[in-house]
């Protein structure tokens, strides 16, 4: 049975003070045994902090990038999955829309980067979605399709069972606008019938996230769809108490 993740992206946010206090307050208002499994990714520069803050908590700690070259290099300003696993991350995001738009990150790219992750025994939490146009359009799952074909021919089914998918719908996210449940639900059962075409046991044990704008007073009815998850939430994880009633949710 596939277990729940709720997943914190906190993307360029906070300076130490604020997220020290975050991190407190995440201490005390999450469960200590939760039924779900918790991750949050703070800015690269504050992972040392946040892995040191949460230690001995059910939370775990993930980037937000990482570079797809292996090892040691010449690549200024990138970050390795080797370095990231040194350190004690568990998770990396790759493939968000953020990523995707405004730095060129190609579909190819993202695949690469899950690759890399992988190697380094940690889980790629894999984004996919299309904006307001490609849906206006009805292009939605051929979009979906399209992001999702470099994963499927650069890994193998033992790797692509260890990955996390998040379908983020680009138009949903930070706007105050989210997917119905049943318009998040066709998506999500769509991607896992693509990976069922590959191995149909793969299938049912992917997780597969919905993120766009999750609250938690939506978070409840989207989580009993029966293709989602859990979520990757964005601005609502800054909020201990909030993102703590999304994580309720998803128990």
């Amino acid at each position: 049975m596939r277990s729940n993740l709720v997943a914190g992206n906190w993307k360029m946010c906070g300076d130490t003070a604020s997220i020290e206090k975050l991190v407190a307050e995440l201490k005390t208002s999450l469960p200590a045994e939760p039924g779900l499994d918790i991750a949050v990714f703070p800015p690269s520069v504050y992972l040392a902090q946040v892995l040191a803050g949460l230690s001995g908590s059910p939370v775990a700690v993930g980037n937000q990038n990482v570079c797809d070259q292996p090892g040691d290099g010449a690549f200024t300003g990138e970050v390795s999955a080797s370095m990231l696993a040194d350190i004690g991350c568990r998770y990396v995001i790759v493939g968000h829309s953020e990523r995707r738009a405004i730095y060129a990150e190609t579909s190819e790219q993202v695949a690469q980067k899950a690759k890399q992750v992988l190697e380094q025994g940690l889980v790629p939490l894999v984004c996919v979605g299309e904006t307001e146009t490609q849906r206006d359009d009805g292009a939605t799952l051929e979009v979906i399709s399209a992001q999702l074909k470099p994963i499927f021919s650069t890994l193998s089914v033992q790797q692509l069972q260890l990955i996390v998918v998040a379908y983020e719908p680009v138009w949903a996210i930070g706007t105050g606008k989210t997917a119905s449940p049943s318009q998040a639900q066709e998506v999500h059962a769509f991607i896992r019938a693509l990976f069922a075409k590959k191995d149909e046991h793969l299938a049912k044990g992917l997780r597969i996230l919905y993120g766009g704008s999750v609250k938690a007073a939506n978070a409840g009815e989207l989580f009993a769809q029966a293709d989602i998850d859990g979520g990757l939430v964005g601005g609502a994880s800054l909020d201990a108490q909030e993102f703590s009633a999304i994580c309720r949710a998803a128990e």
